[in-house]
């Protein structure tokens, strides 16, 4: 008896413990939005190759304000053609030579200060690629919540016209009830079962899409928690975010940094009127071994320019280009200032919209909705309403329950478009 007793105990125990696992594995395999924004950020490859274009810019203007390397040779001066032969003549001369290029003062500086707005403007876009991955991210996994809680409806929905079909069939043996109302019931269930093959496509769809985002294969099965929180906050005004916005998105700071490099640009073509320089010196070994003589070596000295004798077909035309460089950045400024303020704008007012549909229908919408379904079936059951109305209240119930979280999921969707336009988390009362 007591081994017995003590078998059914290790079994329950062991019962438990795999349990007590499989719940904790399920846990760890759910997708919370928290986690998605992570994986996206530490493996998404678009966003790594983003910023590895950036620390290669990073790079570039130490090397752009480096005076050019010297060159070092070896020179042989005055050789006789007839023998080549280094003692032969007493001007005869081998040495080392170096030379270097010396830009005029205030190139090395300005190429160098271009090269950095630059690689700023390339760090921006860094952050510009995060947010814009990060909207992605959250906009596919509200779809798929969505997705979820529209499979769990047109479920449910399939349950109770089953139950429909049931009860009219009932009706129908007793001769209370319609052929046609069995037909219609599974005419709609029909028609269920069409809409959730379409829900758990788009929805295999999605999750493929998602995965990409995360940097994972694209048929990796993914599970989302099934409840949270759906308080939906106020946002700040909308000349609030537009003050955001001009402080912090990526996108306009690299603008702006694009215009200091065209600026650099356009005051290094200025300085290209003025010549560079070259400096060397030659160090001549001179000796006559024939006669024993010891002779005095020679240093031969060196200086020249460029002559910008091309200034008004070359120059000129280099100053002009980069002119209309810096005319076409500030431009390119405005535009995008112009389209920030406009996303701004039609996403705060999706999000306003989407938030008082949630409200209406799950305050007055759908309340009302199950009551007219429990009323009809109660009505049909003895009779006195039509099964007609009876199904169309249910099929309008799924429409309502429906609609509920698609506002929900537009309305999150919406802050995500927001948060990217604006640049930043902070955007709630």
């Amino acid at each position: 008896m007591w081994r017995v007793f003590i078998i059914f105990c290790a079994i329950v125990i062991q019962t438990l413990f795999v349990a007590k696992n499989t719940i904790a594995s399920n846990e760890q395999n759910i997708l919370t939005l928290q986690t998605a924004t992570k994986l996206a950020i530490q493996k998404n490859p678009d966003l790594a190759q983003v910023r590895a274009r950036a620390e290669a810019l990073a790079a570039v203007p130490s090397q752009l304000g480096t005076l050019p390397d010297p060159e070092i040779s070896i020179r042989a001066m005055n050789l006789p053609v007839n023998t080549f032969n280094t003692n032969q003549e007493p001007m005869t001369q081998i040495g080392p030579a170096i030379s270097q290029q010396i830009p005029f003062p205030g190139k090395l500086s300005l190429r160098a200060e271009a090269a950095s707005f630059e690689a700023g403007a390339a760090f921006e876009n860094v952050i510009e690629a995060r947010s814009w991955l990060l909207r992605h991210v959250k906009h596919r996994w509200w779809q798929i919540f969505y997705l979820d809680h529209a499979l769990e409806i047109v479920e449910n929905n399939q349950l109770l016209l089953r139950q429909f079909i049931q009860v009219a069939r009932t009706k129908y043996e007793v001769g209370k009830g319609l052929q046609q109302d069995i037909l219609l019931a599974q005419l709609e269930l029909s028609g269920l079962l069409d809409q959730q093959l379409i829900l758990k496509n788009t929805r295999q769809n999605t999750v493929a899409q998602l995965n990409a985002l995360l940097g994972k294969a694209a048929n990796k099965p993914i599970r989302l928690p099934k409840k949270i929180d759906e308080t939906l906050p106020a946002l700040r005004t909308e000349q609030t975010l537009y003050e955001q916005a001009e402080s912090y998105r990526a996108i306009l700071a690299a603008k702006r940094k694009s215009i200091d490099a065209a600026q650099a640009r356009l005051d290094l073509a200025k300085k290209d009127y003025y010549p560079d320089f070259n400096v060397g010196a030659f160090y001549g070994f001179r000796r006559d071994q024939q006669n024993g003589i010891d002779r005095s070596d020679f240093l031969s000295l060196n200086l020249s320019m460029h002559v910008p004798i091309f200034l008004h077909r070359k120059q000129a035309k280099a100053v002009d280009q980069r002119n209309s460089e810096l005319m076409q950045q500030k431009y390119a400024l405005e535009d995008e200032w112009n389209n920030v303020r406009k996303q701004i704008s039609q996403s705060y007012h999706d999000y306003q919209r989407a938030r008082e549909q949630m409200i209406l229908f799950k305050t007055g919408i759908i309340p009302q909705a199950r009551q007219t379904v429990a009323s009809m079936l109660a009505g049909y059951q003895v009779s006195q309403v039509d099964f007609l109305n009876l199904v169309r209240s249910q099929i309008s119930l799924l429409s309502h329950e429906l609609k509920y979280w698609n506002a929900f999921t537009e309305a999150n969707q919406a802050l995500a478009q927001l948060t990217a336009v604006v640049g930043k988390e902070d955007i709630y009362e």
